[in-house]
């Protein structure tokens, strides 16, 4: 039997009321959270899809507020710390997964999400390792819980250790996990960090690509395909479209703010995803692999923006 018709209404009635322009990233993930917890996820097939597209759409749209020289900028500084803390933290997790004696298969998926961009490289890579549902499940609800804890965690810290905006901003992008809670914490700290957070974020979602590639030569499953993320090369289209065509000056701050708003709204159906059933089946082995794994990325990462030079 279906969820009651009335449910799923007041669920899009009030994804759609988060893009009123008072309604901050953080406020619409609590919103959704509290949604889930009281109704339950009420419209699952349809909110799935429907998030998806809207936080690549606005992605996209965030790049029509973001200067190109400032993309290229951050992605090209991005490039040599993506490469090490990428295959510094997927050798941890392994390592982790091993001493909690974690499933291999949602070990590799958990440690896979934490380098790269979360729910998207555990997409990714679940089929290549021929992870089962459960273990899909398992890896993408540690991760979903952890990326809420950050989007209000990590603005406290930055402020508590005196982060300015750029430095906020890589930081975000190494160490938080999906894209949404990457731009949701970097658009609640400053518009500089926003700045910095997106492009450095996409730059490392890229990686996704030789991560499978390498993964299915591993596995030998020459079948095996990795999804390009063309939303990335938008963003990066639409950013040069806003620095070097003038004429559409007028709609680029539009364009900007129809995308936080879309992310706000994003954030809402995220929160409102929360499973308790999915949470239980994660179980505390998966869970400590996921929270070891992310709070050495997490002080790891912090120490070297303190300290080597980013400002």
């Amino acid at each position: 039997m279906g969820e009651p018709a009335w449910k799923k209404s007041l669920l899009w009635l009030l994804a759609a009321g988060c893009a009123l322009p008072w309604i901050t990233p953080p406020l619409a993930l609590f919103a959704g959270l509290v949604f889930a917890l009281l109704a339950g996820n009420v419209d699952a097939p349809r909110t799935a899809k429907v998030q998806k597209y809207l936080l690549q759409g606005s992605v996209v749209g965030l790049g029509f507020g973001i200067q190109f020289s400032a993309v290229l900028k951050a992605g090209s500084t991005g490039v040599l710390v993506t490469a090490l803390t990428l295959l510094a933290t997927l050798a941890a997790g392994l390592l982790l997964a091993r001493l909690l004696r974690v499933d291999k298969t949602t070990g590799q998926l958990i440690s896979a999400g934490t380098a790269i961009c979360g729910g998207s490289a555990i997409a990714a890579m679940g089929p290549v390792l021929g992870a089962q549902a459960r273990e899909m499940s398992v890896a993408l609800g540690c991760v979903f819980v952890l990326n809420a804890v950050a989007l209000f965690v990590f603005p406290v810290v930055g402020h508590w250790t005196g982060l300015g905006p750029e430095q906020f901003g890589y930081w975000a992008a190494i160490a938080i996990h999906d894209t949404s809670s990457v731009v949701g914490a970097a658009a609640r700290y400053a518009p500089e960090s926003l700045a910095i957070a997106v492009p450095v974020k996409l730059a490392r979602a890229l990686w996704i690509l030789p991560l499978v590639a390498g993964a299915a030569l591993l596995v030998r499953k020459k079948d095996s395909k990795a999804t390009v993320p063309w939303f990335i090369f938008l963003f990066v289209g639409a950013s040069a479209l806003a620095s070097f065509v003038p004429a559409g000056g007028p709609v680029y701050p539009w364009l900007a703010r129809a995308a936080r708003a879309g992310l706000a709204v994003t954030l809402f159906l995220i929160g409102a995803s929360l499973s308790l059933a999915n949470l239980k089946a994660v179980g505390w082995r998966p869970f400590a692999q996921g929270i070891a794994l992310w709070v050495l990325v997490s002080v790891a990462s912090l120490w070297a923006v303190l300290r080597l030079g980013v400002q």
